[in-house]
């Protein structure tokens, strides 16, 4: 057993700190051992980022951030996506972390809760074409990323929200220190390091969903940063605890407080190596908070088969789960008129109405236009929301919606499965479609189908030839 584990950890049975477990992991993995379906699984997850953050180009929040950076540190010799101009590696990772999850229509891991490609694909890349490595090793170590990220969220059962952290911001330090410390050759104990000094940076406020701040878009890259440092300090002969995950003040103890004899230590290191969580990722058919996107659906289906008319709706309650209430529900004044395009992403009771009233749900129905619409405006008003008693969470984000119409009529609809995860993952051909819609807001159709293969023949050259495709120089 290793020191100065918890009482609550005995079952775990630890035979070594899970940092060291992990370094190991990062440490041996090679390409062939990652099953071709999940090679191929990561591949599309990849295109799907790249084409949000081409999307995130099309948006003012992008040249802000780019600006700020620029100011900050200056130029540099990183690329950036969508861009001409290019940052330092680090300032490079946190941009392109914003561009991939600005819009929220980021891929998620439901049972984690986190957005693992976003701080993923955005340190591997930039660090890939800083050391100038091959196509096949940086993939191979955005799965590293992938998995790493996933099982350390998966582990906090959702008590992350509880305690008003942001699980992407908070775990992607950890997950990132393992992916750079896999580009720049660390071995196993100095991969171990890395994520000690992780534990000391991660934090990741959730105070965003109060008003629609812009910190949550920062978040993926900036623990791609902390991570690029935490790997680079280890290198240099940097010494961190031993177990910044399962310590006294590790990690699940100092950011769950008494909810710490919840976490699911095992899961942290069973199966790695052989079980693929990256391949349940599920990418996202709204851009918005994936806890709406059953309510999105229900609402969609009840508007498509029921033919009801706005103007004759009496009452709408929606159903979630509980941990997704104080999210997309609460406070309910903010909901009600959403302040922003962000802090309409996570209004249930917005998305129910634009849905029911414009038919769809995509980029268009967050400009400004449809945010003021009094008529959207009004249908929001009259939603309501309860705990969702048959709810699927954690592994689907099920949801349901009950219209009541003037002749007391109720049309009910419900999710199970929210569609892209599970049996309703979208199919390869579903996600191209995504790609190019997202990507043909800012780049000539020619210029989206050269980006698509080079993502998709990634395995087959080097990583730099990935990244000059990404920019508009």
């Amino acid at each position: 057993m290793v020191k100065n584990l918890a009482s609550n950890k005995s079952e775990a049975q630890f035979t070594q700190p899970i940092a060291l477990s992990f370094a190991k992991f990062a440490q041996s993995l090679h390409f062939e051992d990652i099953p071709a379906s999940v090679r191929d699984r990561a591949k599309y997850l990849i295109l799907d980022a790249v084409g949000i953050a081409f999307a995130s180009r099309h948006y003012p929040f992008s040249e802000k951030i780019l600006n700020g950076l620029l100011d900050a540190a200056g130029a540099g010799v990183a690329s950036v996506i969508g861009f001409q101009e290019k940052l330092p590696l680090r300032d490079a990772v946190i941009m392109n972390g914003a561009l991939i999850h600005g819009l929220d229509y980021d891929d998620t891991h439901l049972r984690s809760v986190v957005h693992p490609t976003a701080s993923s694909l955005s340190t591997v890349l930039g660090l890939s074409e800083h050391c100038g490595v091959d196509g096949r090793e940086l993939l191979t170590t955005y799965v590293i990323a992938m998995e790493s990220i996933i099982r350390i969220g998966m582990a906090a059962k959702g008590g992350l929200h509880k305690w008003g952290y942001h699980p992407t911001g908070v775990c992607a330090h950890f997950s990132s220190a393992l992916a750079a410390g896999r580009l720049l050759g660390l071995d196993v104990k100095e991969l171990a390091s890395a994520q000690a000094f992780a534990g000391s940076t991660a934090a990741a406020s959730m105070e965003f969903v109060e008003e629609g701040g812009w910190n949550k878009r920062l978040h993926p890259g900036w623990g791609g940063a902390a991570g690029i440092t935490a790997a680079y300090l280890a290198k240099n002969g940097f010494v961190g605890p031993t177990c910044p995950y399962e310590g006294r003040f590790g990690f699940y103890n100092s950011h769950l407080h008494d909810d710490e004899e919840h976490v699911d230590y095992g899961c942290l290191t069973a199966g790695l190596g052989d079980v693929w969580e990256c391949s349940d990722t599920a990418v996202k058919p709204f851009p918005s908070c994936h806890f709406t996107h059953a309510l999105a659906d229900s609402a969609l289906e009840l508007r498509r088969s029921r033919s009801i008319e706005p103007e004759n709706i009496q009452k709408i309650l929606v159903q979630m789960p509980e941990i997704a209430v104080n999210l997309i529900a609460e406070p309910a004044a903010n909901k009600l008129r959403p302040a922003s395009d962000y802090d309409a992403k996570f209004s249930a009771q917005f998305i129910v109405a634009a849905c029911l009233h414009k038919g769809k749900f995509g980029l268009s129905e967050l400009a400004d236009d449809v945010l003021n619409d009094e008529a959207i405006l009004k249908l929001a008003s009259k939603v309501e929301y309860e705990v969702d008693p048959q709810t699927g969470y954690p592994d689907y984000y099920s949801g349901g919606v009950i219209i009541t119409t003037k002749d007391d009529t109720e049309h009910v609809h419900y999710e199970r499965i929210n569609r892209g995860a599970g049996e309703r993952a979208l199919s390869e051909a579903e996600i191209l479609s995504k790609f190019f819609d997202n990507a043909l807001l800012e780049i000539p159709r020619d210029r989206a189908e050269s980006i698509r293969d080079a993502v998709l023949e990634l395995d087959k050259k080097p990583a730099c030839e990935l990244t000059s495709n990404l920019t508009s120089a």
